[in-house]
C-alpha cells in the first residue's frame, strides 16, 4: 500500500508544480514552440520514470534499435494496464502524442498536460468525431509528431499474456495515409503492477519489446486490407517470444 500512497503524493506535488511549469512553457512557447514541446516531453518522461522507480518496476527493453529517431512513427501495442502508457511514453525519443478516450477530458490538470503533449481524444460513439481525430493524427505525423495507439480500445483483463481483443482497423489509418513506419510494441506482465491487485502497486519485472518497422505500402494487398489483424499477429508473436525468454 505504501507504493500507492507515495505515487499519489508524488502526483499531487507534480500537478502543483505543473502550474509553474505551464507558466514557464507558455512564455517559452511564444518564441520557441518546439523548445516548449521538448521541455514538456522531457518533464513528463522524468515524472514517469520516478513513478516507475517508486513502483519498483524493472523494465527489460528489447528491439529499441527498431525505433527510428529521425522520423515520426505510429506506435501500436497490446494493452493490459494503465502502466503501459507510463512505461512506453518514458522511452519515446521524440515528440509523441497518445490517443486516449475522450472521458480523460473530464480530469483537470491531466487533460492540460495531455493537450500540451499532443494527445488526441477519441469519442467512440461519434464516427464523425472519430474521423476528425484520425485526420488530426495524420497532420501531426506529417508535422513530425509520432502517435501511439492501443488498438484494442480498452485494457484486456485475462490472465493469459497473449490474449488480445481484435485490433480496430481504423487505428492504422494514420500509418496508411502518411506512409510512416508502424512500430509494434509487446508489453508483458504490466497488469501485475496494479490491475491484478487494486489498489496495491507491487514490484514487478516487465518486458517491453519493439518489433521491426512495418510499412503498409510494402505489404501485399491482403495484408494491407487487414493491416490491423496483420499487426496484431506480429505483436502476438512478439509476446510469445518475450514469454519464452523468461523460461
Amino acid at each position: 500500500m505504501i507504493r500507492s500512497i507515495l505515487i499519489i503524493l508524488f502526483l499531487a506535488v507534480f500537478f502543483l508544480l505543473g502550474i509553474l511549469i505551464w507558466g514557464v512553457t507558455w512564455v517559452i512557447g511564444r518564441f520557441h514552440p518546439y523548445k516548449r514541446d521538448i521541455i514538456c516531453l522531457r518533464t513528463v518522461q522524468m515524472a514517469f520514470k520516478i513513478i516507475l522507480w517508486i513502483s519498483g518496476v524493472k523494465v527489460d527493453v528489447y528491439g529499441e534499435e527498431n525505433v527510428p529517431k529521425d522520423q515520426a512513427v505510429l506506435y501500436i501495442g497490446n494493452h493490459r494496464s494503465y502502466f503501459d502508457i507510463v512505461i512506453t511514453y518514458a522511452r519515446c525519443p521524440r515528440l509523441t502524442g497518445y490517443v486516449a478516450k475522450d472521458s480523460m477530458l473530464k480530469i483537470p490538470f491531466l487533460r492540460t498536460w495531455m493537450k500540451l503533449l499532443h494527445c488526441l481524444f477519441l469519442n467512440r460513439k461519434d464516427l464523425k468525431e472519430g474521423m476528425k481525430m484520425i485526420l488530426t493524427g495524420i497532420d501531426q505525423i506529417k508535422n513530425g509528431i509520432s502517435m501511439c495507439i492501443f488498438p484494442e480500445g480498452t485494457r484486456v483483463r485475462t490472465d493469459i499474456e497473449t490474449d488480445m481483443l481484435p485490433f480496430k482497423e481504423g487505428s492504422l489509418k494514420m500509418a496508411e495515409k502518411t506512409g510512416c513506419a508502424i512500430i509494434p510494441m509487446a508489453l508483458v506482465h504490466t497488469a501485475d503492477i496494479f490491475e491484478k491487485h487494486v489498489p496495491f502497486v507491487k514490484k514487478t519485472h516487465v518486458i517491453l519489446m519493439y518489433g521491426e518497422p512495418i510499412y503498409a505500402k510494402e505489404l501485399d494487398k491482403d495484408k494491407r486490407k487487414h493491416l490491423g489483424a496483420y499487426t496484431q499477429d506480429v505483436i502476438r508473436g512478439m509476446l510469445e517470444e518475450a514469454l519464452e525468454m523468461q523460461l
